[in-house]
Order: structure tokens, then C-alpha cells, then sequence
């Protein structure tokens, strides 16, 4: 089930995702956030792959540092790891969460790190 919030983010989830689709050309670049943690993906919707990702998860130096700081480094490796891909644009979906705090300062971090969106 779930608590009112989540339940509510899951159906902005749905409606987001009915009307972005990424493809192999221009894929999505999904954020989810948890209590502690962010994680970034670069997913090819056509072929369900996942092309990219990064998390503070791994990150030793980003266990240390606050959440804001966090989020711009794990947006600065999604970018880096988009590159080597050799992806340059991307579909932005938030997830659900507002655009705002960690989740924009990761998108931020990633359109300097290079990526469009």
C-alpha cells in the first residue's frame, strides 16, 4: 500500500511517465531519492536497457557531505558516464518529486556537466 504521500507520488509518477517515453536517440534520465541516498539512471525505453547510472550509494566522499552536495556530485557522474556512452540529450523525469532541492540540484549538475534537457 503506502502512506498518502507516496501513493500520491506514485500516480504523478504515472501521469509523468504516460507522456515522456525515452528512446535510443534521446533516453530518459530518471532520479529517485530516498531518505539518505540519491541514484540517477539513463534508461533506453525501447529496449528496457539501462545505459547509464550512478548513485551517492557507492560513493565514499558523498557519505560524508551533505545531501545538497551529494546530489551535484551524482549529477556531475551521471553526466561524465552520459558521455562515455556517448549520449548527449536527455528525457528529464523527476519521478514524481518536485523540482526542487536534491532533485534540481542534480538536474543542474548534469545539464554543466553537459547533458540537454
Amino acid at each position: 500500500m503506502g502512506t498518502k504521500k507516496t501513493l500520491a507520488r506514485k500516480r504523478v509518477k504515472r501521469r509523468v511517465r504516460g507522456k515522456i517515453q525515452g528512446t535510443s536517440s534521446c533516453p530518459r534520465l530518471s532520479v529517485f531519492r530516498s531518505n539518505k541516498q540519491i541514484y540517477a539512471q539513463i534508461i533506453d525505453d525501447a529496449s528496457g536497457r539501462t545505459l547509464a547510472a550512478a548513485a551517492s550509494f557507492g560513493d565514499k566522499e558523498a557519505q560524508s557531505v551533505p545531501k545538497l552536495e551529494q546530489a551535484s556530485t551524482v549529477g556531475k557522474m551521471i553526466a561524465e558516464k552520459a558521455k562515455a556512452a556517448g549520449i548527449e540529450s536527455v528525457v528529464f523525469d523527476r519521478n514524481g518529486y518536485l523540482y526542487h532541492g536534491r532533485i534540481k540540484t542534480l538536474a543542474e549538475a548534469a545539464r554543466a556537466g553537459g547533458l540537454k534537457f
